[in-house]
């Protein structure tokens, strides 16, 4: 009898809505809106962390970019393919796109799908180092007469083909892994291919297009995919959808990891301490450069930068900051060269949203010199009036009889009582000036005998 009682406990337990599989799953949403970088690696990150805790059914990845850093996007793969949790890539919302860095991204999530009205394609790598374009000129976006590829760089060149051929074989792995169209997504790197959303579902590229959310999760259901080596059959239909929203350090790092921010912040900090450091006492410029400066130094950590380039730049500011000190033209000029081709070679890698501008290189570099230039202007007016300390700052000055009796008597200059003398009588309250200063002891004389000493 105990026996049997047992077996219906342990069938009730089994049938038991609390125990189900099913029970108490949700699906997480975590939308990248904007260029692929450190902030969008950071909130990806956070998102796979939080769905793996909460044993979430599935994370849903809504992408809507134009591309970014190659590092950050490998970095967002790799989290992808080690997660517990089953992701499902979503090209939203209409209109959206997964260009370059996102098409990889798509290839590499266990569901891919995209909304009707958007598109994703033109994977090819994006040139490295150089000076960026000057403004009105114009890149080469495709083979032309010339014989240039995509990039604008002849097919022979070397360093481009290693970039390309490396961006190949990552896509076609990741092609390979969850059974998608490689030979199209080579051409996406080769020849910046694009497609919209209903050709790429007849390429086989993804597995389906969605309207929205609910269509999304209810044609994912019953798909089985491979997550972290094992298969699992997902139960996504009628799943509670809960959006993930980015924290206020990953909005902060999405700001300031912009290089052009990072450029801004840097001058703001540099310029900050030197104001600290010629005015001690402020305070206030010394903590929001050293703020800024710190905010600047950790972007450009985060970010593919070339140190030869920080160096010219630092080189640059260094230079004019001289200039204004000890005007000699030549530091200024030097200074400025130096900032601005420091400021071109910066980044070692361009990528959609992750380029330096010529807007920000050029207004910064010349309100730089303009404020060594101004500062220059102050110093060389003060070399030019002799110096006035001491002694030497007191001639002239008016002063008031306190007190006089036979040639001597007492003063009040700047706030304080000093002994004075003079070759004339005075009385109290006569208004006088100091001619001459000698062992603490002021010589005084009237400053106008025919009124007494009166100012008027």
């Amino acid at each position: 009898m105990a026996r049997v009682f047992a077996a219906a406990l342990m069938a009730a337990a089994v049938v038991s809505p609390f125990s189900s599989a099913g029970s108490g799953k949700v699906a997480l949403s975590v939308a990248i809106d904007g260029a692929i970088g450190p902030a969008s690696a950071r909130q990806l990150e956070e998102a796979l962390g939080t769905a793996a805790k909460r044993d979430a059914a599935v994370l849903i990845l809504q992408l809507n970019t134009p591309g970014g850093l190659v590092t950050s996007m490998r970095e967002m793969i790799a989290g992808i393919l080690a997660s517990p949790v089953p992701v499902i890539g979503y090209v939203a919302p209409p209109g959206g796109h997964a260009a370059s860095a996102g098409t990889y991204i798509l290839y590499a999530t266990h569901v891919a799908a995209m909304a009707p009205g958007t598109n994703l394609g033109a994977a090819t790598p994006i040139e490295i180092g150089g000076l960026p374009s000057l403004p009105g000129g114009e890149k080469d976006n495709g083979p032309g007469k010339d014989g240039k590829d995509a990039t604008g760089r002849p097919p022979g060149d070397a360093e481009m083909a290693k970039v390309t051929n490396d961006a190949v074989a990552l896509i076609r792995s990741l092609a390979e892994m969850r059974g998608r169209n490689g030979d199209w997504g080579e051409k996406a790197v080769r020849e910046a291919a694009s497609l919209s959303a209903n050709a790429a579902l007849q390429e086989h590229v993804i597995d389906f297009v969605a309207r929205d959310t609910a269509e999304l999760l209810q044609l994912a259901d019953g798909r089985t995919v491979e997550v972290a080596g094992r298969k699992e059959v997902l139960a996504t239909k009628g799943l509670p959808v809960e959006t993930l929203e980015p924290g206020w350090f990953i909005r902060l790092l999405a700001v300031i990891t912009d290089p052009n921010t990072a450029i801004i912040l840097m001058l703001v900090g540099v310029y900050g301490l030197v104001f600290e450091f010629t005015s001690p006492g402020a305070v206030a410029p010394g903590v929001i450069g050293t703020i800024c400066l710190v905010l600047g130094l950790y972007a450009l950590n985060l970010l593919p930068i070339n140190y030869t380039g920080l160096a010219l730049m630092l080189l640059g500011v260094a230079f004019l900051i001289i200039e204004a000190f000890n005007p000699t033209v030549v530091l200024g000029l030097g200074g400025v060269a130096a900032f601005v081709l420091g400021s071109a070679m910066l980044l070692k890698v361009e990528g959609p949203g992750f380029a330096m501008s010529w807007a920000v290189i050029g207004p910064a570099a010349a309100l730089t010199l303009g404020l060594a230039l101004l500062t220059g202007t102050y110093v060389w007016a003060a070399r030019k009036n002799p110096p006035r300390v001491g002694g030497e700052a007191m001639r002239g000055l008016p002063v008031e009889i306190l007190d006089w009796q036979g040639g001597e008597g007492h003063v009040l200059a700047f706030g304080e009582r000093w002994r004075a003398k003079a070759g004339e009588p005075m009385q109290p309250g006569d208004h006088v000036e100091v001619t001459d200063v000698s062992d603490l002891v002021l010589t005084v004389r009237r400053r106008d005998a025919g009124n007494n000493g009166a100012i008027k």
